[in-house]
């Protein structure tokens, strides 16, 4: 299960290159529930993810999915990306531990996405998540804003949906 909260930057960190990075490229085979390929660095991934049944229900800023996620070899990925509907998300993502002990996943988008920056934080279970305290570098939380997803970030091709 995946427990998670996405927020904008008010401000990118200083020295980025100091965290690990992931160059990232993924894309999407199905949005409904979400069939998800993924290279990062020299790893590919499959990924099924759907939401947890009655958490939408719920008044809460939290996303909680159900996740499931297979290795591919590098031929199988190559395979399903010629398979995969709309564009590839081209990404940066950099691992930053915050002061409480939780981790950060800082995206930062190329491509047609170049612009695009925030930043996702995975919980241990529905009160830790609630009683997160964002880092005042932190924007707002967006977890509920469907133009966050990646999902949806894959049929874009700019930008305006954000104007």
């Amino acid at each position: 299960m995946e427990i998670e909260k996405k927020f904008k930057i008010k401000k990118l960190p200083n020295n980025l290159e100091q965290y690990e990075q992931k160059h990232i490229e993924q894309g999407y085979l199905c949005t409904n529930p979400v069939v998800r390929i993924r290279k990062s660095n020299d790893r590919y991934i499959l990924t099924y993810k759907s939401l947890v049944s009655g958490s939408e229900d719920k008044n809460t800023d939290v996303r909680i999915n159900n996740e499931v996620e297979v290795f591919l070899t590098k031929e199988g990925y190559e395979h399903l990306r010629e398979k995969v509907d709309d564009n590839l998300i081209k990404k940066t993502r950099y691992i930053i531990p915050l002061e409480d002990g939780h981790m950060g996943e800082l995206d930062i988008f190329g491509g047609v996405l170049d612009g695009l920056y925030f930043i996702e934080v995975e919980f241990e279970s529905e009160e830790d998540a609630e009683n997160f305290v964002p880092p005042v570098w932190f924007g707002e939380n967006v977890s509920d804003d469907k133009r966050y997803a990646n999902s949806y970030l894959s049929k874009c091709n700019d930008l305006s949906v954000f104007l």
